[in-house]
């Protein structure tokens, strides 16, 4: 590896960091992402001088979350090594004798929960306060939607409670709740989240507590941080300690003399993992003596007493039944395997995404191959590989059929892009899934429309197009099933309620290619939908964050008849999307504001709307071209980068007079 390689490396991994702790929706699996972690941490011991301070090996865990306070940790939020392999946890154990030479050494063995890190601190036994890890010595204060968890005590249930106790441990979602909230969000038209981790991780940092109460939250506690009476002196001891204290711990522990126990532990808990009623991804192994902990000590980032053997991602080798081909919103096509049900990481798969033909084709993947399969914690299952010693011998290398499966019209692939797409705007699968979008929480947002109602709207040719909601009656609502007379009138006035739309969300709703929300709130500065309808290529790309494809894509949506004919429509049927006023001369017009800290007299939305409304932009990172950032109590590393560059700082204070 090159420097230019490890510096593309470092850039790769922070994206996958991004994606996993801000967007809590993971693009690679937790193994593949401790591999390139692993290849960097070699690349950097062979060559130290290449270390750059924006290398993620120099930071613990997670970004800080706008609108939570930010909060110091008083003993740092460590990470465990991670290992897969026996002979890591052999040199993990000499290394531990070797700085502990003459002493007695056993182990504290657990589950490695799959969830997100949290401290909590109770004073004289009372909650007082809960931080996420952050960064390792910052997190986010979300005590609030903490005490939601109901299975948290509020106050320990002991008589005589310690003055203080900080306990860390990890908030995570059982599956079976996972499983309905990523079915609702599937109804709802939401991307469904990756893995629990990263639903808990979100529901966490909800900015409404009555919000984050509905994800039905639970906890496990697992280590003392802090403890004024000092009366435990062993980790294994500490979790009937925390028991006693009425605090929820982990279900699954063992106190090990020596490596055989070490490996009965782990191969107990593999077996057991598939009943568990939520995620695991290994075991944990640490030194049971508080002292020697301390003793050991630890380095910036990791401590020396501890160390986590993750199980590898679990496979299992079945047969491609069918390879069935849906159509996308957009015409995109995507093909399915259609698998013989295998039971994978606790569910049964039995069908898979193969993506696009590109990936069909570097994979050869063909009817009748028996493919191992990976979950691992995702919810989407993966093709690892082919299995070509048992490959059918008259098998045929696979094709997207040249015509759509639905519609029957001859498919087509626009130039520079993978994805076949079916061009037919009345296609049926391509319509109900466009219609489904339309009624989603991001785009019209028409409460009590799930996905059974629309099958049945749309099988009873009751609605062909959006604009055909708009034009329902009570008494078509009442022909479909599970419809009474005021369920049936409560549907009507959310539809009803729907037509008083922002324009952002209107032109989301639209489902224009490459427009996601945040060009949707860039195009939303136009007059109306008329003008935008009415501009080139050239005016669209004077427009922030819109480039030639994304111009050449909205253009072409306009030009067609019969979109402008459905915006129309709905039009005429009063759905009234309405843009924000802008004051064209006030100061913050055309400015760019980042926000950071917790501020006292606005909520967030309240102050971006009022930026908004003056003509200004709101960004999420402080750069050069930042013109002000505006601080509330506890601002970040943003109010630090902010001074640094000499960016203009406004306290609430100083923003109010500008307003």
């Amino acid at each position: 590896m090159n420097r230019d390689q490890y510096i593309q490396l470092c850039h790769e991994l922070w994206m996958h960091n991004k994606a996993y702790y801000v967007e809590c929706h993971p693009k690679i699996s937790d193994f593949e992402y401790d591999q390139l972690m692993q290849e960097l941490l070699d690349c950097e011991s062979t060559h130290p001088d290449w270390i750059e301070s924006f290398s993620p090996s120099q930071r613990v865990g997670e970004s800080l979350t706008d609108g939570f306070k930010s909060v110091s940790h008083d003993v740092p939020m460590l990470s465990l090594p991670n290992t897969y392999s026996d002979e890591e946890i052999q040199s993990f154990i000499k290394r531990v004798e070797k700085n502990a030479p003459n002493q007695k050494i056993t182990y504290s063995l657990e589950l490695k929960m799959d969830g997100t890190a949290i401290s909590i601190v109770y004073e004289k036994g009372v909650l007082t306060r809960a931080v996420t890890r952050g960064n390792g010595l910052m997190g986010d204060d979300v005590t609030q939607n903490i005490r939601t968890i109901t299975k948290l005590p509020l106050k320990l249930s002991s008589e005589n409670p310690p003055d203080f106790l900080e306990v860390r441990g990890e908030v995570f979602l059982a599956l079976s709740v996972f499983k309905k909230l990523n079915e609702q969000r599937d109804e709802d038209g939401l991307p469904v989240w990756a893995n629990p981790r990263n639903a808990a991780a979100g529901s966490l940092k909800l900015l409404n507590p009555k919000e984050a109460a509905k994800r039905d939250l639970q906890i496990v506690l697992y280590a003392i941080s802090q403890d004024s009476s000092n009366k435990i002196q062993s980790q294994y001891e500490s979790h009937d300690y925390l028991k006693e204290l009425g605090l929820p711990t982990l279900k699954y522990t063992a106190w090990g003399e020596n490596e055989k126990d070490i490996w009965s532990f782990r191969d107990k808990i593999f077996a057991l993992r598939s009943q568990l009623p939520f995620e695991i991804d290994g075991v944990v192994i640490k030194v049971d003596s508080i002292n020697l902990q301390k003793e050991l000590g630890s380095t910036a980032k990791i401590p020396r007493w501890a160390v986590a053997y993750k199980f590898a991602p679990e496979q299992a080798l079945t047969q491609i039944k069918d390879i069935k081909v849906q159509v996308g919103r957009t015409g995109v096509l995507t093909p399915v395997a259609i698998l013989e049900p295998i039971r994978v990481s606790g569910s049964v798969i039995s069908r898979v995404t193969l993506h696009n033909q590109d990936e069909i084709d570097r994979k050869d993947i063909r009817l009748g191959d028996s493919v191992i399969i990976e979950k691992g914690g995702d919810v989407i299952p993966k093709v690892v590989q082919v299995d070509l010693k048992n490959r059918p011998k008259h098998s045929v290398p696979w094709k997207i059929p040249a015509y759509c499966p639905s519609c029957e019209t001859k498919i087509i692939q626009l130039d520079g892009e993978v994805a076949y797409r079916c061009p037919n705007i009345n296609c049926g699968e391509r319509n109900y899934r466009h219609i489904t979008f339309f009624v989603s929480k991001v785009a019209m947002d028409i409460d009590h429309m799930g996905i059974k109602v629309i099958e049945q709207l749309i099988q009873k040719k009751l609605v062909t197009s959006p604009s055909d909601i708009y034009r329902l009656t009570k008494e078509q609502i009442l022909e479909l099933e599970g419809f009474k007379s005021k369920s049936a009138e409560k549907l009507l006035a959310n539809i009803e309620a729907s037509k008083q739309v922002s324009l952002t969300r209107f032109i989301i709703a639209l489902d224009i290619r490459y427009v996601g929300a945040s060009t949707a709130d860039e195009l939303s500065n136009v007059e109306d939908i008329f003008a935008l309808s009415k501009m080139s290529s050239d005016d669209l790309i004077q427009m922030e964050g819109i480039g030639e494809k994304v111009a050449q894509a909205i253009v072409e949506y306009f030009q067609d008849a019969h979109h402008m004919e459905e915006i129309k429509a709905l039009l005429e049927l009063g759905v009234n999307p309405k843009k924000s006023s802008v004051l064209k001369t006030h100061h913050f017009y055309g400015k760019t504001f980042v926000l950071t800290g917790s501020l006292m007299s606005y909520t967030r939305d309240q102050a971006q709307m009022l930026i908004k409304q003056r003509g200004g932009k709101i960004t999420s990172s402080v750069s050069k071209k930042t013109d002000y950032v505006l601080v509330g109590e506890s601002p970040g590393s943003k109010y630090d980068k902010a001074k640094k560059l000499g960016i203009t700082i406004l306290n609430e204070e100083e923003f109010a007079n500008l307003i």
